[in-house]
């Protein structure tokens, strides 16, 4: 038991120790960073606010026969 332990767990703490985390370099000629962007223009969060009241609701009868499949099947 104490043999599986050392088998799976020496790996594991000598890995850890050795690995070292990559560089970060900033560089402006990578192809994927975008130099010329447009400044995000101001919209007003309720500029196409519309007020809406509160109707009764309308027949249904006229609008489902008007929809409905004229076969008569």
């Amino acid at each position: 038991m104490k043999l599986t332990f050392l088998v799976v767990g020496v790996p594991l703490v000598v890995s850890g120790c050795t690995s070292t985390l990559p560089e970060v370099v900033a560089s402006t000629g990578h192809p994927d960073t975008v130099t010329d962007v447009r400044p995000v223009r101001y919209q007003n969060p309720i500029g196409a606010y519309t007020h809406r009241t509160p109707v009764d609701p309308k027949p249904w009868r006229g609008l489902n026969d008007a929809q409905a499949p004229k076969g008569g099947a």
